[in-house]
């Protein structure tokens, strides 16, 4: 594993352990599912969508996993037990380390094997780096959901 790829791989790791924590850490399970006014992604819809979008674009397109992604699920999808959730995430904890453990250094230097966006090429690391700052993104709107809804 390459410097890079082990430094992204333990980044994506230590943020999706917060994603447990925060999901773990709502008091009542129904409260995952809320949306509220100008919220209208609750944090089991933004859980789904992080690990479809990691199991996809890491696991799938770079590491061949064979995932199949239902993205639209991921956003309407409702009342998904708290354990399934994490079972999700830890799922796709494993897939994220066994690919990215596997991926030479000269392939972060590639263009990633899909336009993602539009006609712009990219290098494998410019969209792994991309990739950890959605996590980040979606996990901070998480944070803010539970200490808004979950009372």
């Amino acid at each position: 594993m390459s410097i890079v790829a082990e430094s992204i791989a333990e980044l994506l790791e230590r943020d999706l352990n917060r994603l447990s924590n925060e999901i773990e850490a709502y008091k009542n399970e129904e409260n995952l599912w809320l949306v509220d006014g100008e919220i209208t992604n609750s944090a089991g819809n933004l859980a789904l969508h992080l690990c479809g979008n990691l199991q996809h674009f890491i696991g799938a397109v770079i590491g061949k996993s064979g995932y199949e992604r239902n993205r639209e699920f991921e956003f309407s999808g409702k009342d998904v037990p708290r354990e399934a959730l994490l079972k999700d995430i830890e799922t796709t904890k494993d897939i994220v380390h066994q690919t990215l453990l596997r991926i030479p250094e000269s392939t972060l230097n590639y263009p990633y094997p899909i336009r993602v966006f539009g006609d712009k090429d990219m290098s494998t690391v410019f969209f792994l780096v991309h990739l950890q700052g959605h996590l980040n993104y979606h996990l901070g709107q998480i944070n803010y959901h539970r200490r808004l809804l979950d009372k």
